[in-house]
């Protein structure tokens, strides 16, 4: 399986407020497979040559340069550390701190020398749902199967989980032929109740979605008894249990980006009756002010938004032909500070967004 720890809201507005005299921002490509990590080491081994260099160059003490070449090799030495990876690693230091994230999409590899962090992979790390899973349910077999964009499914280990109905009720399960169907449909209900309790921890802390792949009438039964917010509306109704889990995987993806695109057209709507109200913008201008005084409830951004400049603290934007230390990405910047009061934001595609727009924001008040 993936080893992932992308940020949460509170580390990712942490991060954004960062200053330094020395920002490295270090993203590579990984692989969960060890034998293929050593070309990420040696990328690794570069950058940070690279980076050392330029601080230098660009006057950093010596002492403040040594200290963050301790910080930066202390992650390339450490063994341990590169026994578990995901797709990416996004590596952000400075000479007082250094901080990894292992993550599911596949980034680039890319360096970036600032005084302030580099931090876009991330923002779309923790907007976008990098996982689904599949729960694949049968009387004789049930499986958890977690996969991503790129990468071939894995098969969950999830404890306290029944893998059949024998084993959820014992040998009461077997003297079911003697009883009618409603004695039946009343041990059907016990076995899911206790999948339902077993997946409970792996969802207690993400929203990744949860398709239901099986027949009737254990999708109903498994319905009326699910706690869990993140199963989704549309069941796969088919015999799960000769097929592997990429078959699974392939048959479910439709049902992913129904599931998805439900979500973006329940956006729609939502945005469209909160204009009749004047609480809608998307003038990026008028965002920055917002986002700066915590007036956006929803945010949704263009992920491929390449808008440089910098906002005041007042919200107010200098547009600027380009990155370099001192501007950044203005919508970047505005998702940061909705992120930090508290609004939903979203990484999208241009086409989900109004035509020519590079964010689409509701506002908890109308303006």
């Amino acid at each position: 399986m993936l080893y992932v720890d992308i940020p949460s809201r509170e580390e990712f507005s942490r991060l954004s407020d960062v200053r330094s005299d020395a920002c490295i921002s270090i993203y590579l490509e990984t692989s969960p497979l060890h034998q293929k990590l050593d070309a990420s080491q040696i990328q690794l081994g570069n950058f940070i040559k690279e980076a050392l260099q330029q601080v230098a160059e660009q006057g950093l003490d010596k002492r403040r340069l040594a200290l963050l070449e301790e910080e930066l090799y202390s992650v390339l030495e450490d063994e341990d550390f590169w026994d578990l990876h995901a797709r990416s690693l996004a590596i952000l230091a400075t000479p007082d701190s250094i901080t990894t994230y292992r993550l599911a999409n596949k980034l680039p590899n890319q360096l970036k020398v600032s005084e302030r962090f580099y931090l876009k992979p991330l923002l779309r790390a923790l907007t976008f749902p990098h996982s689904a899973y599949v729960l694949a349910l049968s009387e004789n077999q049930a499986r958890l199967i977690e996969f991503f964009a790129d990468v071939p499914p894995v098969e969950v280990a999830v404890q306290n989980m029944p893998s059949r109905k024998h084993d959820a009720m014992g040998e009461a399960a077997l003297n079911d032929h003697h009883h009618g169907a409603v004695h039946y449909k009343v041990r059907l209900a016990q076995y899911t109740r206790k999948i339902d309790q077993a997946l409970r921890p792996i969802f207690a802390s993400h929203d990744y979605p949860l398709i239901l792949v099986t027949t009737e009438p254990l999708s109903s039964i498994y319905r009326a008894t699910n706690s869990l917010p993140n199963l989704t509306d549309e069941t796969l109704f088919c015999n799960a249990e000769h097929l592997g889990a990429s078959e699974l995987v392939t048959q479910v993806r439709p049902l992913l980006e129904n599931y998805y695109q439900a979500q973006l057209n329940a956006l729609k709507s939502r945005f469209e009756a909160r204009s009749g109200e004047r609480r809608v913008t998307q003038d990026l201008s008028d965002a920055a002010r917002a986002a700066t005084f915590g007036a956006i409830d929803l945010l949704l951004i263009n992920i491929d938004s390449s808008i440089n400049g910098t906002i005041d603290d007042e919200g107010l934007i200098s547009f600027s032909g380009s990155g370099d230390e001192v501007s950044y990405s203005i919508v970047d910047e505005i998702a940061k500070r909705a992120i930090a009061t508290g609004a939903r934001v979203l990484a999208v595609r241009s086409e989900d967004l109004p035509s020519g727009a590079d964010l689409n924001a509701i506002l908890r008040y109308p303006v």
